[in-house]
């Protein structure tokens, strides 16, 4: 089986080179160092004539059972491969062989599938739109993964580049200064406009602090040499509970603008939307909005393994979760409760999300980088900040065009509500990629989740889906996610984990393990992650995986 690998490595490193627009097109993989180190694999072999047939993985290689909560009612890997080879999964392939490399660091590029293994045919997504009642959400990509081929540019310029993932982005590293500095000298306090005040400077750099509480719409403009400072909690409106109006204030800035934490106040700096207000943060391809800590003002304030320097930013929002909190609730299918909410994770005081309303707008959320967050509030875990928190956020709120970048938690986790994401890069996170439970119902369309080429922690998943460990909590967790690139590097039980009665539906995608790929658990004797479907329950039956690829185990 050895020489077998080696054989297969050979003839992928032409498919490891593919990058995504790559500079100059040479063949490359990003690698851990300074900024964006790039090697050039060695030129192919001759292959040998025939090609050898990559045998059939088992089902011990595919899908992992740990982390089951009985012995009774564990769902075997046998189970978890099947339903991918057979219904009701279809047009998968469970025996890839790895598209990049091992060890070095993935690069993030449109893969040419081996002339070993069988290619899935790709599916139209379009044609989700009216099976899992989508609308017009879904747009043409009738090809596997996040990228169309190595000219499609979708993710570059508005992304930065590491380790973990190289977008083949014009932009510097994650490492390098984001800010446009002043031409000639620092500018003065006075630069600061109207609803901020001046913290200070940070080299050549003006500081103007943001207030912790903004009750009225406040715009941060582009100003050459001025980033924001959050010091603190810094809160967009107040709460105005599960069925107030949402018309509270709006915090706009504008394309270009850089937002830095604090890292010498006593509590974790968070930018927080409460329900009724939002956030307009609406970049471009080539001036993303980006928020980071202020070391990464310095070209040496941070490296490819920072993390966990300021909390992230987090949407509270009024659609539906599945989690009330005590006195509140019960919730239903279709979410109509007026009275169910929940409190926010990782705040030192209580905040609330939830309430009925599914096409509830939190804002603008476009061509953004979140870099260097994630922080453990309370010893033992449950109550932490990520990149990006979207709490019971509407289906009404524009999420496109978002990075999570090297975050000590998730890179976005989603409690409950309606989001809707388009184009998202998670690249790093120390977590979980994209974590989603509490009764969210949402679409995702074009995602990457790289993990760090050193592996993440020895629990985190690509996704980790679940549902607050009540398998029959309504509405019922389900998300579906078409053309994604998953990368999973960490020594998990599997790459993938669904669990607590969980739905999910994947079209499209790439997934690349040096674990098995699958992980589903159930936490009842009716092991409701891979029951029978059961309308009465809100229940679509086991994951459904159409057109993707998997390359399990180091394979």
């Amino acid at each position: 089986m050895a020489d077998f690998k080696r054989i297969s490595l050979i003839l992928m490193t032409g498919v490891a080179g593919a990058t995504l627009a790559a500079c100059d097109g040479a063949t490359s993989t990003a690698t851990p160092g300074a900024g964006n180190v790039v090697i050039n694999p060695p030129a192919p072999a001759p292959s040998p004539s025939p090609s050898p047939t990559p045998a059939a993985i088992t089902a011990a290689e595919f899908a992992g059972t740990g982390g089951q909560v009985s012995a009774d009612f564990t769902i075997t890997a046998a189970e978890q491969l099947g339903i991918v080879t057979g219904a009701p999964g279809s047009n998968n392939n469970a025996s890839g062989v790895r598209l990049w490399p091992v060890g070095s660091g993935p690069t993030v590029a449109a893969p040419t599938f081996s002339a070993l293994t069988s290619t899935p045919t790709p599916t139209d997504p379009t044609t989700l739109n009216a099976t899992v009642g989508a609308g017009s959400f879904f747009t043409a990509g009738s090809y596997l993964g996040a990228f169309s081929g190595a000219g499609d540019t979708a993710f570059q310029q508005w992304t930065c580049n590491s380790p973990s993932a190289n977008f083949g982005s014009a932009s510097a590293s994650c490492n390098a200064p984001p800010l446009t500095v002043a031409a000639s000298a620092t500018p003065a306090a006075s630069a600061c406009p109207a609803g901020t005040t001046d913290g200070g400077t940070n080299t050549n750099v003006r500081l103007c602090r943001l207030p912790n509480s903004i009750t009225t719409n406040l715009t941060l403009p582009r100003i050459a040499g001025v980033a924001y400072l959050l010091d603190g909690n810094v809160e967009v409106g107040t709460d105005v509970g599960t069925t107030g109006a949402a018309n509270g204030p709006t915090l706009t800035i504008e394309a270009g603008v850089t937002v830095v934490s604090n890292p010498t106040d006593a509590i974790p700096d968070v930018l927080l939307i409460n329900r009724g207000a939002k956030i307009d943060a609406v970049g471009t391809p080539s001036q993303p909005i980006i928020f980071t800590s202020r070391q990464n003002l310095s070209a040496t304030g941070t490296s490819d393994s920072t993390q966990g320097q300021w909390g992230g930013i987090l949407l509270l929002g009024q659609a539906p979760t599945g989690v009330c909190r005590t006195g509140t609730g019960p919730n239903d299918a279709n979410g109509s409760s007026t009275t169910c909410d929940n409190t926010a994770e990782g705040l030192t005081t209580t905040r609330l999300y939830g309430g009925p309303d599914k096409a509830s707008s939190s804002g603008r959320m476009s061509y953004v980088q979140i870099r260097f967050t994630g922080i453990d509030i309370s010893a033992g875990g449950g109550n932490e900040l990520q990149g990006l928190t979207l709490a019971g956020v509407g289906s009404g709120t524009q999420l496109d065009h978002i990075q999570s970048h090297n975050s000590a938690d998730d890179g976005i986790e989603v409690f409950g509500g309606t989001a809707n994401l388009k184009y998202v890069a998670i690249t790093g996170a120390d977590d979980d990629g994209y974590d989603y439970d509490n009764g969210y119902r949402g679409f995702v369309q074009f995602m990457v989740v790289a993990q760090k080429p050193g592996g993440a922690t020895s629990d985190s998943f690509t996704l980790e889906v679940d549902s607050n460990n009540n398998d029959d909590l309504l509405p019922r967790t389900n998300a579906v996610i078409s053309n994604f690139t998953f990368i999973h590097t960490a020594a998990t039980t599997g790459a993938l984990r669904i669990r607590g009665g969980a739905d999910s539906r994947f079209v499209n995608g790439v997934l690349q393990s040096s674990v098995p790929c699958l992980n589903l658990i159930a936490s009842t004797a009716a092991r409701s992650t891979f029951r029978a479907a059961d309308a009465a329950l809100q229940d679509n039956g086991p994951p459904i995986f159409t057109s993707v690829y998997f390359a399990c185990n180091n394979r």
